[in-house]
Order: C-alpha cells, then sequence, then structure tokens
C-alpha cells in the first residue's frame, strides 16, 4: 500500500511539473522566459517519472532497475547545454527580450545596444575564407 502511495506521488509530481513546463513554453511572452520553462520545470517533472518508473520496475524484477538513471543522467546533461545553445543561438540573431536590457558600462556598450547594425569585428585581422581566390 506504501509503495503504491509513493509512487502515485511521484507521478503525480511528475505531471505536474511537466504541465507547468509545456505551458510556459506555450504562454511565455517572449523566448528567453519561454526557454525557462521547458528547461526547469519539465526536467523535474521527467526526473520524478523516471524515479517513480525505477522504483516500480524494482520492486517488480529481481534487483535494481538502473536504465531510469541512465536517462536521467542524459537529461540532466543534455537538457542544460540545449538550453544554453538555443539562448546564445538566439542572442547572435538578436531576438529581442522584452525585460530591460542591464545597465550600460561605457558608451560602446550603448552603440551595440541601441544600433541595428553588427558589432565591429575584434580583430582587425582578415578571415579565411572558404573559397580562397585563384
Amino acid at each position: 500500500m506504501m509503495l503504491e502511495i509513493t509512487l502515485t506521488v511521484l507521478i503525480l509530481v511528475g505531471a505536474v511539473f511537466t504541465f507547468i513546463g509545456s505551458l510556459g513554453l506555450a504562454r511565455m511572452p517572449d523566448f528567453y522566459t519561454r526557454l525557462h520553462g521547458p528547461t526547469k520545470a519539465t526536467t523535474i517533472g521527467v526526473g520524478s517519472l523516471l524515479i517513480a518508473s525505477m522504483i516500480h520496475f524494482s520492486t517488480q524484477d529481481n534487483g535494481l532497475s538502473f536504465h531510469e538513471v541512465l536517462v536521467t543522467l542524459f537529461l540532466f546533461i543534455t537538457a542544460p547545454v540545449s538550453a544554453h545553445l538555443l539562448s546564445k543561438a538566439a542572442l547572435h540573431r538578436r531576438i529581442r527580450s522584452l525585460s530591460e536590457p542591464p545597465p550600460l558600462i561605457d558608451a560602446t556598450d550603448h552603440n551595440a545596444v541601441t544600433s541595428d547594425e553588427p558589432p565591429p569585428s575584434p580583430s582587425p585581422a582578415p578571415r579565411p575564407s572558404a573559397h580562397p581566390s585563384r
């Protein structure tokens, strides 16, 4: 009886966190806040569901079930990396956030934020071409 209650609580917690993460993905106003919901809430939700699965299959079979541990490790490693890459791609594409930018440090930063032109290259050295001239 205690096992069923534990599994039920873990599944409900996982379902609620997954739903909140999915709702945040659909309802948040800009890209950066939309990215926050699935990376935090859904990771906790899926982790709770995987713990419930591990407990269930460990009590049903002979021995511990570690498949879910590997899935959890994979999820906890790949979710932050993918969120970081998505946000970095959004920064490179200059997708604007609805929140206020942080205070400026100097005039160079002010010009970079207010102009639509790409920032100047930090290095005056020419870039190598993929197709060198013949």
